[in-house]
């Protein structure tokens, strides 16, 4: 069992990984430098541990000790925070979702080449987005479709950020994904593969979503924009065709996570 720790001090530097979790400047720089990630919630944090994540640390309100104990066991050496709720608010900004959070370490980035398997037949790419809402529920929409591979830019949120986790209900534990570090450039590696690059947006020479269905590419990778402008020119010169989703009633665009979830769906393996 985990050390059971009680604390009544929201100053404890002991809680430091755990300060303002809604700050989104200030965690991006604790948790670059410390490697870490905070899950929240009692499955996300089951969920992280089942994935094989190793926490550094527990803060847990006193009713989670005994649902939460298989997952203490398994790591004897991470202390296990116990605190009020009100405490735990102070601490972290807000008013936690039941009172229970973990601090996980991060995992060194798989490189693009070893995760493009020949059983990856369904890629996305979100590319600038920037609300960790819309990254959690493009995963979440990818993991129930059957997407195989999620791939962000350089400039996409954070999957790992609280908020991403949480709204994924921890499927960004669950489908594997990495940073692009060369934006478009690392398209290149996907079509070698026979990857046919459709990119969502609304230019003149798209096809509807339904022509992309009925091609049944056998590997295809679809590329999702930021939320406000889309994708860039420069993006859509590199994608082998565009593809917009036929709506009715005047509506002209999707909330990109809706969007992905269609796509998704449409075009499943």
């Amino acid at each position: 069992m985990s050390p059971l720790v009680p604390l009544d001090d929201p100053g404890d530097q002991r809680l430091a990984d755990y300060v303002q979790l809604r700050e989104v400047s200030l965690r991006r720089l604790l948790e670059e430098e410390h490697g870490l990630f905070i899950a929240e919630g009692d499955k996300v944090i089951r969920r992280a541990a089942d994935a094989g994540f190793e926490p550094r640390s527990f803060l847990l309100a006193p009713r989670w000790l005994d649902s939460l104990q298989d997952v203490l066991a398994k790591w004897p050496d991470a202390p296990v925070y116990v605190v009020s709720e009100e405490l735990a608010e102070q601490v972290t900004g807000f008013h936690v979702h039941r009172g229970a959070l973990a601090s996980y370490k991060r995992q060194p980035a798989v490189p693009l080449p070893e995760l493009l398997t020949d059983d990856v037949r369904r890629i996305a790419i979100f590319d600038d987005i920037v609300d960790h809402t819309n990254v959690g529920a493009g995963f979440r929409a990818a993991a129930a479709m059957g997407v195989g591979l999620v791939l962000v830019t350089p400039t996409c949120a954070d999957p790992l950020y609280r908020r991403s986790i949480k709204v994924s209900m921890g499927t960004v534990f669950q489908v594997p994904w990495t940073r692009l570090t060369s934006w478009p450039g690392d398209l290149s590696p996907l079509k070698d593969r026979g990857f046919l690059v459709a990119a969502m947006a609304l230019t003149d020479d798209s096809i509807t979503l339904d022509d992309l269905a009925a091609r049944r590419d056998e590997r295809l990778a679809l590329i999702f924009g930021t939320e406000g402008h889309g994708l860039k020119p420069h993006v859509l010169d590199q994608a082998d065709l565009t593809v917009r989703i036929p709506m009715a009633g005047g509506v002209d665009s999707l909330n990109v996570a809706s969007s992905a979830a269609v796509a998704f769906y449409a075009t499943r393996p």
